[in-house]
């Protein structure tokens, strides 16, 4: 069972995530964009539909969805380094974070439905405050549902791609508590840190879950994935609210 304890330095129960928005069509070009707003982390995401695909699967029927993920350097209180794009060196970090939002991302879309074609998902973080990859699978999900909504329209598709929607949020152990929704500052004494995907039917996407210095428990592992699939229950009703979309059944 969750035991809601005292109240985190934001004004938070242990089980509660922070304040949403998103602001569908922030860009205007693009077929699908968001800019996403989860407390103070703050995501553009832009979906591109490109007609082309990767090498593996040149003469077949079937799409992909594929992710990339940056951070302005002053996305931080400090700047960061110097851009990846100026000293021509990504970070492991980087491809980590952008493969599993292209997993994440996958795992709700019926490729064949999307044909022989690419969606490239861009998440730009350009405010960091903790559960950036999260918020980007997020916007990332709804920047895609709404270039496959202009892809239906304008009969690109076949058939709706999308099989479900699409949450993350991050939950950890922060001084013997299980918090959900780590802020960085939770997050830098979190000595469990877990990133959880799951979608709206009730199925796990990922579970990326990591021991800071130390191991967890079976029992630690229930408790966070508890914490997460009832945080994400919000998330799903705010992306219904502001984007209905029907799935095959």
């Amino acid at each position: 069972m969750v035991t809601v304890q005292h109240k985190r330095l934001d004004g938070r129960a242990a089980d509660e995530i922070r304040p949403i928005q998103v602001h569908l069509g922030f860009l205007k070009a693009g077929e699908g964009s968001v800019l996403i707003e989860q407390g103070q982390t703050k995501v553009i995401c832009a979906a591109s539909v490109e007609h082309s695909q990767p090498p593996h699967l040149k003469g077949s029927d079937q799409g992909w969805v594929t992710a990339e993920y940056s951070m302005l350097p002053r996305a931080n209180p400090f700047r960061r380094a110097m851009r990846e794009s100026v000293t021509g060196h990504r970070k492991g970090r980087t491809f980590e974070i952008e493969r599993m939002i292209g997993r994440a991302l996958r795992s709700v879309v019926d490729l064949k439905a999307i044909g022989p074609r690419t969606i490239y998902i861009d998440c730009d973080v350009i405010q960091a405050d903790g559960g950036t990859r999260t918020a980007s699978i997020l916007g990332g999900f709804l920047a895609m549902a709404l270039a496959c909504q202009r892809g239906l329209q304008r009969g690109d598709f076949k058939r709706p791609p999308l099989r479900a929607y699409l949450a993350a949020v991050s939950v950890g152990l922060v001084g013997g508590r299980c918090l959900l929704d780590l802020t960085f500052e939770e997050d830098s004494k979190a000595q469990v840190d877990a990133n959880v995907v799951w979608d709206s039917t009730g199925r796990l996407a990922e579970v990326d879950a990591l021991g800071e210095g130390q191991t967890f428990s079976e029992a630690d592992l229930q408790e966070m994935l508890a914490m997460s699939r009832a945080g994400v229950e919000s998330i799903f009703s705010h992306e219904r609210s502001i984007l209905p979309l029907t799935f095959p059944s």
